[in-house]
């Protein structure tokens, strides 16, 4: 689990970053999950969108998508999804 301090941190690390993924009318599938675990490991901290024409609520996608992916939910701010998970590979981030 994150601290306040991490999400805080995590939060503005994810400011400047643009949606890689968006999530439709298919909303969240196997093949989906797959792709943003491997977009997560390459990168720790991604952006998702949720488009007006998915069916599920935009916290049902993202707890559907942080359960698939095993990594921690950062924040859901309008119809943004912003998610981290520590890489083994690529780690970047220092978490405070």
């Amino acid at each position: 689990m994150l601290t306040g301090k991490q999400k805080r941190y995590l939060r503005s690390q994810a400011h400047h970053l643009n949606p890689i993924f968006q999530v439709g009318k298919g909303c969240v599938n196997e093949n989906m999950i797959k792709q943003i675990s491997e977009a997560l490991e390459a990168r720790e901290l991604i952006k998702i969108s949720v488009l007006q024409n998915c069916e599920m609520d935009k916290d049902e996608v993202a707890g559907t998508l942080s359960k698939g992916t095993r990594s921690e939910l950062v924040q859901v701010i309008g119809s943004t999804i912003v998610l981290y998970k520590e890489s083994r590979e690529n780690k970047t981030l220092q978490l405070p």
